[in-house]
């Protein structure tokens, strides 16, 4: 009870001051392009500027992604299996790389809407360098053919878009969830261009424990490191 108690006047405390800083809010609209493969995310952002200079900003929000691939090939998605352990060091670790096959999706299409956390720095009066990342939520699409890999053989089977979204750490993660370091340039106090590089995890789960070996798996990830473009509208900027 004590430490609930510790908590909540932590959170409060948090909350009251975020409450008194100068607040952003705007929505975002990018496309992303890689090889064979493309996204549209929808993005609703709330900043709230920090520092005394009001320079840094830090904030929430809410992101629809929208992804379409061509001939993708996913691959095994669990920690367990592609480094033999879960926890923060999977990030250090190589991937077992006996341990990872793959589905190929001649169609993959793969919808998803997360809240996400934001961070950013005001470089020049119209300059804005920035960092997002998906947080948890959930996706959703059609299901999809596709084709079982293990070494030489492959087998059909079917999948769908992993329903559950949450940020981990590296394959720890589970689902489809985006990220995007950019840089912005305001044409005005209303509109504002973007530029910058997105890396986005799509996952599926086939109808079957397609995978046995080293233990059954019916996860299997794609991750995607595209260029994207887009724009800004601010719905205040302070």
């Amino acid at each position: 009870m004590k430490r609930l108690y510790i908590v909540l006047i932590i959170s409060s405390a948090l909350v009251n001051q975020l409450s008194a800083q100068v607040a952003d809010n705007n929505i975002d609209i990018g496309l992303g392009i890689g090889g064979s493969e493309g996204s549209l995310s929808t993005s609703y952002v709330h900043n709230w500027q920090l520092g005394k200079k009001k320079k840094w900003s830090l904030g929430v929000g809410g992101r629809l992604t929208n992804y379409l691939g061509k001939n993708q090939y996913y691959l095994t998605a669990p920690a367990s299996i592609t480094s033999g352990e879960t926890g923060p060091q999977v990030f250090f670790i190589e991937n077992i790389i006996e341990n990872i096959d793959s589905v190929q999706f001649a169609s993959a299409q793969v919808n998803s809407l997360n809240a996400s956390f934001n961070v950013g720095y005001q470089v020049h009066p119209k300059v804005f360098v920035g960092f997002n990342i998906d947080l948890f939520g959930v996706s959703f699409g059609a299901k999809q053919d596709g084709r079982y890999f293990e070494g030489n053989s492959g087998n059909t089977t079917s999948g769908k878009p992993t329903s559950l979204n949450v940020l981990l750490i590296s394959d720890n993660d589970i689902g489809s969830l985006n990220s995007e370091l950019f840089a912005r340039y305001s044409l005005n106090a209303t509109w504002g261009i973007k530029a910058g590089f997105q890396f986005l995890f799509t996952e599926y789960s086939t109808d079957t424990e397609v995978q046995q070996s080293p233990e059954p798996n019916d996860r299997f990830r794609n991750k995607s490191a595209m260029f994207t473009a887009g724009v800004t509208y601010f719905i205040n900027k302070k």
